[in-house]
């Protein structure tokens, strides 16, 4: 019924890294690798204690040598004391067929005194440069501050393992699980990924690339403030100063604009909320459970939940907002254990905005987690434009009025920033 079951509620943030994940789908990975390639001379590269052909990593090396015009000694040095690691195949296997996923208990990791105290911290210190993405990108401070605190808690936790070693054992060792060939595709991709990020830094010095191998990351190899993996840094980071360097592990503006491009880029919309609570009565409720079928598609309209009763004109944002009727939106399910083995769902309905959100982590939990710790930060979960400036569009002729609510709320959100600086609330 929910889109959780992909993942474990205390092991979601490992199949991506609780990171920001890569356009490509883990059961559809393009493995590019499949073409045919002139095989360079094997080497010698040894996999310490690996159960798997230690041949793999090699071919791949091979592979990369020839796509990328890399010298094949070059990438052998970087790699000749790799190492397989038992404990990440621990960390990412399938959880226990009793394993009950607990909405209450995963949330009070993120949205709690502590991590909120960081993340005003965070804001307080970075101000200029939040202000900066979103201004450029339309998503609100709070959620980027959210973001980077959820994921490291600002820095304080970037991972213990080498890159390397992560993504290595997972591209050729990934434990025994219904999509262990895909998982291993999806690795061996994000592995060859950082080769060529690491060869693009290193400008062709070896101790530069060994360095950016053996960088510290996640146990499923995501790096940095914001927990990006390889592929995600060179398809979405950004340089946030300027310096012609993005370095997501020591530069905050570069991890903030990172984060807010890749949140840009997967569908934020501009001054629209994240989701709304549902209207949960004998009425409703069955129809609630129906729709909360766990695809992370918005498919059902924001007026047809008005007509079913799920939301209502005079909940939340929708009476005096911008959210139009014809917006899309699903059902989205969080639960937890409760009395006498049943299990207890919270329902919220999320939005395009929630969406773009589980594309950083494909996961519900992370998702209403990251959207309630920006709330706590200060973000306001409702819509910039107004329904009276929606009324004044709707009155313009079509020919004069080439502007949208969408547009409107993006043009008001920036009028309103450059009006007054960003304050989080307390």
């Amino acid at each position: 019924m929910n889109f959780l079951p992909f993942f474990s509620s205390l092991a979601l943030t490992v199949l991506l890294g609780a990171c920001a994940s890569t356009t490509q789908q883990p059961d559809t990975a393009n493995n590019e690798d499949s073409k045919s390639i002139a095989k360079v001379p094997p080497s010698k590269i040894n996999i310490s204690n690996a159960k798997r052909d230690t041949s793999s990593l090699q071919d791949l090396l091979n592979r990369v040598s020839e796509q990328q015009n890399i010298p094949i000694t070059f990438l052998e040095n970087g790699f000749k004391d790799v190492q397989n690691l038992s404990q990440i195949k621990k960390l990412v296997a399938p959880p226990p067929v009793s394993f009950q996923k607990n909405w209450r208990v995963y949330r009070s990791r993120f949205v709690e005194p502590v991590r909120i105290r960081a993340g005003l911290s965070f804001i307080e210190q970075n101000r200029a440069a939040l202000e900066a993405a979103e201004s450029e990108s339309g998503v609100p401070h709070q959620v980027i501050a959210a973001i980077i605190g959820v994921e490291t808690i600002y820095g304080r936790q970037m991972g213990n393992f080498r890159v390397k070693d992560v993504l290595t054992t997972l591209a050729f060792d990934y434990p025994e699980a219904p999509n262990q060939a895909a998982r291993e595709i999806l690795f061996e991709n994000q592995l060859k990924d950082l080769i060529i990020l690491c060869w693009q830094e290193a400008k062709n010095r070896q101790n530069s690339f060994n360095r950016c191998l053996n960088q510290s990351s996640s146990y499923a190899g995501a790096i940095g403030l914001p927990q990006f993996m390889p592929g995600s840094i060179l398809q979405f980071a950004t340089d946030g100063d300027g310096d012609g360097v993005i370095d997501l592990r020591n530069n905050r503006r570069d991890a903030i604009f990172s984060v807010a491009n890749f949140l840009k880029v997967h569908g934020w919309q501009p001054g629209m909320p994240i989701y709304f609570p549902v209207i949960e009565n004998d009425k409703t409720q069955a129809k609630i459970i129906e729709l909360a079928d766990g695809q992370p598609i918005a498919k059902i309209t924001v007026a047809e939940l008005i007509q079913l009763g799920i939301l209502e004109p005079n909940n939340g944002d929708l009476l005096q907002g911008g959210v139009e009727p014809s917006s899309k939106a699903l059902v989205v399910d969080l639960p937890s254990p409760g009395a006498n083995q049943e299990t207890e769902t919270t329902y919220v309905v999320g939005l395009q905005n929630f969406l773009s959100i589980v594309n950083y982590n494909r996961s519900y939990f992370y998702a209403q987690s990251v959207a309630e710790f920006a709330q706590a930060l200060g973000y306001q979960n409702k819509s910039v434009i107004t329904r009276e400036r929606i009324e004044k569009l709707e009155q313009v002729p079509a020919s004069k009025n080439r502007s949208t609510p969408a547009k409107a709320a993006k043009k008001d959100s920036k009028a309103k920033k450059s009006s007054k600086p960003l304050k989080p609330s307390n």
